[in-house]
């Protein structure tokens, strides 16, 4: 076999390397964001992240330079709240319920834009899986593992806004292309910025002791990673972008335990593995269906 086809055989490779480490880093960046929530709590921490999140994106995509157009505004902004209230919801699900769960939760958004496109008959084991792990996770009966209630309510309403970031971040960035999650950035900063800053006040939340902390978890949760993707998705094709897309809550259960002692119980592993395999199968056996996009979480 000739030197070149092996490159290209073997090319496929680099981007499933580089798409690993963008979601370790994810992950990474929300157990070191939860780290700070005892100084300035998750209001805070999102403030911060998204403010500089949006100046490093900014950096690198330059969004200064793209013609708006005024029929695109309004997805854009709609798209913008989404990320924002994503954001938010998720690291307030996160001041009391493990990390891996958090995600795996959350994870339930974007997987029921992917089923809801398709009404094959194979779609109902996909959503019966999906309800297995919820059924394992949710509060119910006398579960003495169960999970604090508003944090499942905050990781399920993350869910619903990365659905909507899906949804309307196909139609925002349909014009301005990777440059769009710059712009969202930007407008989620503005509403949810001042929402950390009422929150934790001023005197924390410009203390500049946490600034070093603060700017490595907007390099991990945002520049590093969407970085990463933005090379993945060009080099890999949807379904298996998405497969690999479905280990993220394995990585934050994984990087729970790593970096935050966070260690789950026998039925919760159970329930993620249910969702996990749901998103898998979803992922492999679904076609038309709009591409699981990555956010930046």
């Amino acid at each position: 076999m000739s030197s070149s086809k092996l490159q290209r055989n073997a090319f496929p490779l680099i981007p499933v390397i580089l798409l690993l480490f963008s979601m370790a880093s994810i992950q990474s960046g929300a157990s070191l964001a939860k780290t700070l929530f005892p100084v300035i709590g998750a209001p805070g921490v999102t403030a911060l992240r998204l403010s500089l999140g949006t100046i490093i994106l900014f950096l690198i995509f330059k969004p200064w330079r793209l013609h708006f157009r005024r029929d695109s505004m309004m997805p854009l902004l709609t798209y913008g709240i989404a990320l924002g209230a994503m954001n938010y919801t998720f690291y307030m699900a996160l001041t009391t319920i493990p990390l891996g769960i958090a995600v795996a939760l959350e994870f339930t958004g974007p997987l029921a834009v992917a089923m809801f496109s398709s009404r094959r008959p194979i779609d109902f084991l996909w959503v019966a899986l999906v309800i297995a792990g919820l059924a394992f996770l949710l509060p119910i009966g006398n579960n003495i593992d169960r999970l604090d209630p508003v944090g499942i309510i905050y990781a399920l309403s993350a869910g619903v806004c990365w659905a909507l970031y899906i949804i309307f971040g196909q139609r925002a960035g349909a014009g301005y292309g990777a440059a769009t999650v710059s712009i969202g950035s930007f407008i989620a900063a503005l509403i949810f910025f001042p929402v950390g800053l009422i929150q934790t006040g001023p005197e924390l939340l410009f203390d500049m002791s946490i600034m070093p902390l603060a700017l490595a978890i907007a390099i991990l949760s945002t520049a590093f990673p969407y970085t990463l993707e933005m090379i993945a998705l060009t080099r890999l094709p949807a379904q298996t972008f998405g497969t690999l897309m479905s280990l993220e809550p394995a990585l934050g259960a994984l990087s729970g335990i790593v970096f935050l002692n966070e260690h789950l119980t026998t039925a919760q592993w159970l329930a993620l593995f249910c969702i996990i395999f749901a998103s898998i199968g979803s992922t492999s056996t679904i076609k038309g269906k709009p591409k699981i996009v990555e956010v930046d979480k």
